[in-house]
């Protein structure tokens, strides 16, 4: 079974949970943008929602595929959003944004009820940036200022290009790639990144996931916060 089968699957379970009437987050990513368009299939069958795009492309796929689209100040507050996500550790702590959508992503993960992440099994991790750099939104003006304060706390930032221009984000913005490893203290190192002028948002999306789901060659596996949480205080809570 490859990649993509893997990715259906956890996208597939995704949108059945999604119910009608709902006001709801469009995740970025290829996992999401699969769920997008399976989304779109049960729309012309007769279910009724209205999306919140994470990004310009989601918007678009979202449009091609009939998915009626909405915004935050029209609905402030959403049913659940599904999103993708680059790394998810054992907390269901989540490194994401290398598709460059990051903020948009956590703003409207803040205004879902549930956030459900879509993964197949690579995208697990046992520490978040083990296997890839944690992507940083920063203003463009004065960025290379905000670059060398990040190597003061020790990173390794990297701008991100797109051919021979830096890449652009939908909000106007710049992305650096801090080259961190493993990070054994993802709050700490979030806040660290979020006091340095010029940081518009960082790619750790801390305690926001509600469920993960998991794309496996036998089905989707589901992980649980609310598992999770009951799993780290042990019997007798709740």
């Amino acid at each position: 079974m490859d990649v993509y089968e893997l990715k259906a699957h956890a996208a597939a379970a995704a949108v059945e949970m999604i119910p009608d009437g709902a006001a709801i987050g469009l995740g970025s990513g290829t996992t999401a943008e699969i769920a997008i368009r399976m989304l779109g299939e049960r729309v012309r069958q007769g279910l009724r929602v209205r999306g919140v795009p994470t990004s310009e492309r989601t918007a678009q796929i979202a449009h091609r595929a009939g998915i009626p689209l909405t915004t935050l100040e029209e609905v402030p507050e959403l049913a659940l959003t599904f999103d993708g996500a680059d790394e998810v550790d054992p907390r269901l702590d989540l490194l994401k944004g290398l598709g460059g959508a990051l903020t948009r992503e956590k703003i409207v993960a803040k205004a879902s009820r549930r956030e459900i992440i879509l993964v197949d099994e690579t995208k697990l991790v046992r520490v978040l940036g083990e296997r890839g750099p944690l992507p940083v939104e920063v203003v463009p003006f004065g960025w290379r200022r905000a670059a060398r304060e990040l190597e003061t706390l020790g990173l390794q930032p990297e701008l991100r290009w797109s051919g021979d221009e830096p890449y652009v984000t939908d909000n106007g913005n710049y992305i650096l790639h801090l080259h961190t490893g493993p990070i054994r203290n993802p709050a700490d190192l979030n806040a660290r990144i979020r006091s340095v002028v010029g940081v518009v948002e960082t790619g750790l999306f801390l305690g926001l996931a509600s469920l993960v789901l998991v794309g496996t060659e036998d089905g989707v596996r589901r992980i649980s916060a609310e598992g999770r949480q009951k799993a780290r205080l042990g019997p007798g809570h709740g």
